[in-house]
């Protein structure tokens, strides 16, 4: 009897679960456990002119040029690394 207690408790638990994956997905947010730390869907990256690296806007350093123009980049190496490659041409 006690086993079939537990054997019901499980399929309970894995069906729940199921459910709750299932829901997740139509609406659209990632499964359970699965947050990633990426940016949300639909958000334009912006590109590194040091090392190529692809990042969202809001993790990445904006340096405003005086041409209006606003450079991104990944670290404060590859802005550094960046002005000593305008310095020397």
């Amino acid at each position: 009897m006690l086993i079939r207690i537990l054997l019901l408790f499980i399929l309970v638990m894995l069906l729940g679960r199921a459910i709750r994956t299932l829901l997740a997905g139509a609406l659209g947010a990632p499964p359970p456990g699965q947050q990633g730390s990426g940016p949300p869907r639909g958000v334009q990256m912006v590109r590194d002119p040091v090392c190529g690296t692809f990042l969202p806007p809001s993790h990445a350093l904006a340096v405003p040029r005086p041409d209006g123009a606003v450079m991104y980049f990944c670290s404060e190496t590859c802005r550094q690394e960046y002005v000593a490659r305008e310095r020397h041409g």
